[in-house]
């Protein structure tokens, strides 16, 4: 009597092995993912400190500002909340369509890399890594399908 094999579930390689530099695509994307997520762990419990940032920057420079409400920052908090949610949901699948060898993993990569060479100084860097290994010829022959 012969033993059955298990079949291996993983989709096949998209185009043999993954090149060199597609590291440079998803290191970023799981370095923001984790950075993500940690702040999105401490966004809940935000509410006092801005509203003691908000009475410290009105006492230092002078200018008398409206006291805010705790209904507001909550609400500012909650809208944080999702939208942080709604950008990890994003980088996860992303850097999990880029290592399938997606091409709309590669263009969604893109995208984030141009937003966050806005986040001087560390996205900067982060976000002109991720362009370069997007816009190398093996990551791009490899996500094309």
């Amino acid at each position: 009597m012969t033993v059955p094999q298990p079949q291996d579930t993983r989709p096949p390689s998209p185009a043999g092995p993954a090149p060199r530099r597609l590291s440079f695509l998803t290191l970023p994307l799981m370095i923001g993912l984790v950075y993500n997520s940690l702040s999105l762990l401490t966004i809940p419990f935000s509410g006092e400190v801005i509203g003691d940032m908000v009475a410290e920057y009105s006492r230092v420079s002078g200018v008398a500002l409206p006291a805010l409400s705790p209904s507001l920052i909550q609400t500012a908090l909650w809208i944080s909340f999702v939208l942080t949610a709604i950008l990890i949901l994003w980088l996860y699948f992303t850097r999990r369509a880029v290592l399938e060898g997606r091409s709309w993993g590669r263009v969604s990569s893109i995208v984030l890399a141009v937003l966050s060479l806005l986040l001087f100084p560390f996205g900067t860097v982060l976000g002109v890594f991720m362009l370069i290994g997007a816009f190398d010829r093996d990551v791009v022959a490899y996500t094309r399908r």
